[in-house]
Parts: structure tokens; sequence; C-alpha cells
């Protein structure tokens, strides 16, 4: 099942370690068949206010996910990333092609 790597970034210094992050980061994706999904970009804001950046990468499923982050080639671009934005990242695997909104409930009521 496809999973996610999900950024959720703040106040974003523009430098050149953030230069060279983005010059580095598709080169560690590759490996694990990572791909960006979502890359920042202007927002059509439909409630509330988003003002910060958001970034999505896809990858094949969880481990591949798992290993792209953990990665020693990721790994040494991360603090680049890191000194110039605030931020949350997390992974997450994603739904199958027939998964309804209500397939959660079971997971609700046990909780």
């Amino acid at each position: 099942m496809t999973a996610y790597a999900v950024a959720h970034l703040r106040n974003i210094t523009v430098n050149q370690g953030v230069i060279d992050y983005l010059k580095g980061i598709d080169a560690t994706l590759t490996p694990y068949e990572g791909r960006f999904i979502i890359h920042g970009g202007p927002k059509e804001e439909l409630e509330g206010r988003f003002t910060d950046d958001l970034i999505v990468l896809a990858f094949p499923n969880l481990a591949a996910a798992r290993d792209w982050y953990r990665s020693a080639d990721y790994q040494a671009l991360a603090p680049l990333r890191t000194q110039a934005a605030d931020g949350d990242v997390f992974l997450i695997d994603g739904v199958d092609k027939d998964h309804k909104a209500t397939d959660i409930i079971a997971g609700l009521i046990a909780i």
C-alpha cells in the first residue's frame, strides 16, 4: 500500500543550505521509488488559513518510506532543512482505492 512522507514546514529561510537540500533530495528518493506529489505551491484556501508549506512524498510502502528517511544519503541532507525551517515530518500509510469514510468507525469505537 502506498505510504507518504509528509512535511508541514514553517518559517522557511531560503539560503544556500536549502538550495543544496533541494539539489540533493531527488537522488535520495530514487533508490526507494519515492516521488513528490505535493511540493509547496499556491493554495486555494477553502476553510481556515494555511500559510505554511506542505510537502508530500509517495513511496510504494511504509518500509520504503522509512528506509529512505533513515538512509545515510537523506540523513546527510536533513540538517540543511532543519536549520532553515521549523516543521513537523511524519510517515503515514495511505488507504486502498476502495476505502470509504465509514471504514474507520470500528477503530473509533474501540478507542
